[in-house]
This record gives C-alpha cells, sequence and structure tokens, in this order.
C-alpha cells in the first residue's frame, strides 16, 4: 500500500503537448476531471509521464522478477479479469493454483504420502504468506497454552535484526513481541546459539531467513533445528521454525540440494516463498506451505458459499487476479527443474562476473557470500573521501537504480551497496556496471564529497573542539546522507 501525498502544492493541472491535439483544457491534477476524454488522449497522458519512471530491467535494488516470455505474458492478460477467489466460476484456475502448492510442497520435501495432498496457500506476495503463517503459529501457541491454564496474551517471536520490514508488521498488526538477535561486524544474519537463548516459553516460533534481504546470505537452519531440538528437550517446550524462504526457496533447491534447510528438518512447520521473486513471475505472488494439516488451526480457514458452491479461504486478502497464479504454473510446466536450475546457475554465474569484477578494482569489500542469493553486497574500504550514499546517487545518471543502506543494530555504521543478479541480468550488463562504477569512482575522486567537505568545513570553524574518530565522521557521514535520502522521498510518496 502507498500513503498517497500530492508531488506539487503550485501546479494543480496536467498539461500534456500531444493530448491538446484532442483537449483544449488542462486536467485538474487531484480531482476527477468533469467532461470526458478521448481514449487517446487519455493513454498519451498517462505513457508521457510514465516515461519518467526508471527502467525496471536496470533496478538492481528489487528483487521482483521484471521480464518473462511473451507466451506467459499473453496468459497473463487473457486471465487479467478472472477473480481467483470465486472458486467456483474460475474451477480450472483453482486446481492451478493447488498443482502448483504441490509442486512447491514436493520441491521443499514435504513429507508427503502416496495421493495425499499438500497444504498451502497463494498470496499477494510473502508478506502476507507470512502474516498468515504466523497467525497459524499464535493461534497455536495460544490454544496450547489455554489448554494448559496458562496466560496466552504475551506471545514473541524470535528473529534476527535483518528480517524483512514485513515480520515487523505482522508484530504490530498482530501483537506479538518482536525478539531480535542484534548484528554483528562480519557477521549479518541471526546466529542460531543466540536466537535459541532468547527463546521462552512464550515463543510462537524462531523464524529463519534463507536468504537475506541485505546480503542474500542463507541463515542456517539446520544449526537451528538441532539446538532448538535440544532446548525443546530440556523444557519441555515445542517451539517450531518458520523459514522465511522468500528469495532463497527457489535457488536453494536447484544451485544447493544437499542443504538441509525445509521439510527435511522436523521443526520445520512453514515456509513462505515469492513467487514473484526466483520463481520468476511478475509481482505479485507468494506462497505459504505448511508441512500437514495439524500446522494450520482450522479455526483460521473460513468457508463461505455466496460466489455457489462450499468454499474454504484462508487469506486477507478476498478479491484478487489470477494472472499471477496461472503464470507460476506456466512458469513450473515450461522450465521443469531443468529450467529453474538453468536459470538459477546463470544468475549464480553473472554474480561471480559482477564480484570479481568489483574485486579487481580494489576500491571494495564483498559482503555478500558465494553460497546463497545470487547478488552481490559491497561497501568501499576507504570512504574517507566519498561514500556509498554518493556512488548511489551518481550511478543514477547512467540508468543504474542501486540502493545503498546502512545494516541494522550493532552494524548500523557498516554501509552497503548492493546488486540484484535477476534472470533478466545478463553477463554484459554485468560486465557494463563495472565499467559504469569504475567511471563514477573516477569522477568522485576529482571532486570533493559533498557531504565529506561539509563536515570538514564545519570541524575547522569549530576550533578547540574535539577531534572525531574515523568512526564518529563515518556516522556523521551516514547521517547526512539518510537525511538527504528521506528529504529526497518526501517531494515524492511515502512508502509502507
Amino acid at each position: 500500500m502507498v500513503l498517497s501525498k500530492t508531488a506539487s502544492e503550485s501546479d494543480v493541472s496536467i498539461h500534456s503537448t500531444f493530448a491538446s491535439r484532442y483537449v483544449r483544457t488542462s486536467l485538474p491534477r487531484f480531482k476527477m476531471p468533469e467532461n470526458s476524454i478521448p481514449k487517446e488522449a487519455a493513454y498519451q497522458i498517462i505513457n508521457d509521464e510514465l516515461m519518467l519512471d526508471g527502467n525496471p530491467r536496470l533496478n538492481l535494488a528489487s528483487f521482483v522478477t521484471t521480464w518473462m516470455e511473451p507466451e506467459c505474458n499473453k496468459l497473463m492478460m487473457d486471465s487479467i479479469n478472472k477473480n481467483y477467489v470465486d472458486m467456483d466460476e474460475y474451477p480450472v484456475t483453482t486446481e492451478l493454483q493447488n498443482r502448483c502448492v504441490n509442486m512447491i510442497a514436493h520441491l521443499f520435501n514435504a513429507p508427503l504420502g502416496d495421493g495425499e495432498t499438500a497444504v498451502g496457500v497463494g498470496t499477494v506476495g510473502s508478506s502476507e504468506a507470512i502474516m498468515l503463517a504466523g497467525l497459524a503459529f499464535k493461534r497455536k501457541w495460544q490454544n496450547k497454552m489455554k489448554a494448559q491454564g496458562k496466560p496466552c496474551d504475551k506471545p514473541n517471536i524470535v528473529t534476527g535484526a535483518n528480517v524483512q520490514v514485513c515480520w515487523e508488521k505482522f508484530a504490530r498488526y498482530f501483537e506479538v513481541e518482536l525478539k531480535e538477535v542484534k548484528l554483528s561486524d562480519g557477521y549479518y544474519v541471526m546466529d542460531p546459539e543466540k536466537a535459541v537463548e532468547m527463546v521462552d516459553e512464550n515463543t510462537i516460533c524462531v523464524a529463519a531467513i534463507l536468504g537475506s534481504t541485505l546480503n542474500g546470505e542463507f541463515e542456517d537452519v539446520k544449526r537451528l533445528n538441532d539446538l532448538l531440538i535440544e532446548k525443546n528437550k530440556e523444557t519441555g517446550w515445542d517451539t517450531p521454525i518458520h523459514v522465511d524462504a522468500a528469495s532463497g526457496g527457489f535457488i536453494a533447491p536447484f544451485l544447493y540440494p544437499e542443504l538441509e534447510w525445509d521439510f527435511r528438518l522436523p521443526l520445520v512447520k512453514s515456509i513462505n516463498v515469492s513467487g514473484h521473486k526466483y520463481g520468476l513471475v511478475y509481482a505479485g505472488i507468494g506462497w505459504a506451505i505448511w508441512r500437514n494439516k495439524e500446522d494450520l488451526p482450522d479455526e483460521l480457514i473460513f468457508h463461505i458459499n455466496y460466489l455457489g458452491a462450499d468454499q474454504p479461504t484462508f487469506t486477507l486478502n478476498f478479491s484478487k487476479g489470477s494472472s499471477q497464479v496461472i503464470a507460476q504454473y506456466y512458469q513450473l510446466i515450461r522450465l521443469g527443474f531443468e529450467g529453474y536450475k538453468n536459470v538459477m546457475e546463470n544468475c549464480q554465474e553473472n554474480a561471480r562476473v559482477l564480484r570479481e569484477g568489483l574485486e579487481k578494482s580494489g576500491r571494495f569489500n564483498i559482503i555478500s557470500k558465494e553460497i546463497g542469493v545470487p547478488l552481490v553486497a559491497f561497501s568501499l574500504k576507504d570512504n574517507s573521501q566519498h561514500n556509498e550514499f554518493e556512488i548511489s546517487e551518481t550511478l543514477r545518471r547512467f540508468g543504474w537504480i542501486i540502493p545503498a543502506y546502512t545494516m541494522p543494530p550493532n552494524a548500523q555504521h557498516v554501509t552497503v551497496l548492493r546488486v540484484v543478479i535477476r534472470e533478466d541480468f545478463s553477463r554484459t550488463l554485468a560486465e557494463r556496471l563495472v565499467i559504469d562504477i569504475e567511471k563514477v569512482l573516477h569522477e568522485l575522486d576529482t571532486l570533493p564529497a559533498r557531504v565529506n567537505a561539509k563536515l570538514a568545513v564545519a570541524e575547522a570553524n569549530g576550533s578547540g573542539v574535539h577531534k572525531k574518530t574515523d568512526r564518529e565522521v563515518q556516522l556523521e557521514i551516514t547521517a547526512a546522507w539518510k537525511k538527504f535520502v528521506a528529504d529526497k522521498k518526501k517531494k515524492t510518496n511515502g512508502v509502507c
């Protein structure tokens, strides 16, 4: 959801050169116009404004798929008018969703017997999937505590500080305490030992991340499972694990089949994955898969009959399009295991090319790991003259959208640039990006860093002031750039 905010206080009308062939009056910007306009004019007005958007293919900040085959695009457009929730009217679409759920459950090694149907649901991205999984854990924990005659009003969930914001949303929206394992220098994922130490009787689950947003690293779910088994034996609790595999769920089975992170581990009760990331479907489609029926409380499933036959539903949304579900099924049968493996290997290889190009420059530390999501996270070895925010800002002149961000506590003094390698990011583009980064560095080397220059002037004017350490200077630079980026966002739309 985007919180609407006016971008201009003075100009309240839209003026279009081409549309003047059809329309002689300006359109109000924030009010519905009184009269209709020709369809050609409406198209041209909107199309002209959209030209100012960035190129999705060059948006290397996003994990979300930005290219699909024309045949799949056509399938999506042909089904764009189908409401997915109307299962009685569109039974084939419902069947395709069920096939996807079962294919993904088998991919994640769900313990299904012969002829047994998997338990899962298609969602609007992994955020909804996480909300549903979290609600299932909370309700199961509440039922258990009530049966034991214990209070059930203070549930908590244990995660790393590197979790995506949707976990914070779940905790706040559904009144669950979020207990975060802080990060440390050089270790930017949840420490399993520290996580298990934070578990108590009120912990509804521990959430592990298969593919951290910050650096793509896979958390050690196997180690977490083993430690938690021991703690459960000692305490008599039965604290489970949820795996947030939004990014890594469609990577690990193909690149690291021996890695144990999924339903092969007994405490993993549910997994979410984003079909619109490395599932290779346009936004937004996600999937929530449960180990078995006992892990999804019946009271969370609603049954409706006002669209026709009895229809069970477990979702935060009601109406939604069918296109992404159909597109997911297309990708699963079109590519098969072999095709997905080829795509992921290509992404991994292109990440290697980019990583080696950056290492060859001698200017960067590589923060990401070779085993994980195919992305490259890196930071400057020397940021005394200019910093990662300046590199990010200057790269936009070449069309590249590459985020710069600070790490969460207790590693917030580390600033990182991140490039996500998707299917449509070729080796040629990887090589081109290295060249453009070197151009940016050369340009910045010849110019004083804007923020650093301001800090130097301020320090020169403050005679007798305590000389700042390198870390204090870096924190001030980071804070100044964060304010600069935040001020720019205030001029557009705020995103929640």
